[in-house]
């Protein structure tokens, strides 16, 4: 029966997750995604200085760390992420030293009511992509989610290709919900600024929320 077990074998690593420890996994992530942490602050104060512009490619960046993220829980390089510990600092220097530009620049920003036609294009796709992963993958909350939790929750040592397919959409779809759901209470909040001091107010608060962030990400 070489041939029979072979058959089973073959359909054992194509199979996917059972619906019950997808929607677990799913929930876990949107209850971890919800509480707001480093990527949510910088999301939610960039959004309410900046308007949406820039948002989806900062969120896509985000969302492709958490995969990233999954990858490395799955392969589990939990013991490699130990003994590069100085390059995950490094990533989070860098994640922590684009929150303190975004800052000091809200600070030196004078102030100008919101006009939805014209929002200043400080950064690039390419600036913005890269800090939103430098962020997402220095992030401690993420690391902690992926490399530490997950583990608990799941058999990682016998999830197939296609599981892991399912769990990476699942985690896009989440946090895309998530993240659409806090940039668009951002954007709503922002346009209730209709004089310059109180858009020059808006930016000194959000600064100061970043600066904390930054702190609090290169420090953790």
């Amino acid at each position: 029966m070489p041939g029979g077990v072979d058959l089973v074998r073959a359909r054992a690593h194509t199979r996917g997750m059972d619906f019950a420890t997808l929607s677990l996994f799913a929930v876990a992530l949107a209850v971890a995604a919800v509480i707001p942490g480093p990527a949510v602050v910088a999301l939610v104060t960039r959004t309410l200085a900046r308007g949406t512009r820039g948002a989806l490619t900062f969120s896509a960046a985000l969302i492709l760390g958490d995969v990233l993220w999954l990858a490395a829980a799955v392969l589990g390089l939990s013991a490699l992420a130990a003994t590069l510990g100085s390059f995950f600092f490094l990533v989070r220097l860098a994640g922590a030293a684009y929150l303190l530009l975004l800052a000091w620049r809200l600070w030196r920003d004078p102030g100008h009511p919101v006009d939805p036609t014209q929002v200043p294009q400080t950064e690039t796709r390419g600036s913005l992509f890269g800090a939103g992963l430098a962020l997402s993958m220095g992030n401690p909350k993420t690391m902690a989610f992926y490399l530490a939790m997950l583990p608990a929750m799941l058999d990682l040592d016998h999830l197939t290709a296609v599981g892991f397919a399912e769990m990476a959409v699942a985690i896009v779809l989440v946090l895309t919900g998530v993240f659409a759901f806090y940039v668009h209470m951002a954007n709503r909040a922002r346009h209730l600024m209709t004089r310059a001091s109180a858009m020059k107010l808006l930016n000194r608060v959000c600064g100061t929320v970043l600066a904390g962030t930054a702190v609090a990400v290169a420090t953790k």
